[in-house]
């Protein structure tokens, strides 16, 4: 027996399936559980390699929303906010 919230899921796939999206642009949908986890599509991990255990950082715009970053993206902002300046030490 399907609940509402798995026919729900079953709807917005098969209308993802039927929306084309242009070359290299996705857009899954997640559903938040009693916890606050949400289980990233499978496809998504594949597209973006994405294994147990990574790290990722989620970034939040109370207009535009929450977005995911490349993995390495947290390693990129550490080294950039860390970075010696034009001669500059500690």
């Amino acid at each position: 027996m399907k609940t509402r919230t798995n026919m729900e899921e079953a709807k917005n796939e098969k209308a993802a399936k039927q929306m084309k999206a242009p070359e290299g642009k996705y857009a899954w949908t997640a559903t938040v559980g009693e916890k606050g986890q949400i289980v990233i599509p499978k496809q998504a991990r594949d597209v973006f390699d994405i294994k147990p255990g990574d790290t990722l950082l989620l970034l939040g715009d109370r207009q535009r929303g929450i977005a995911i970053p490349p993995k390495g993206a947290f390693a990129e902002l550490f080294d950039m906010a860390y970075r010696e300046k034009d001669g500059e030490a500690d």
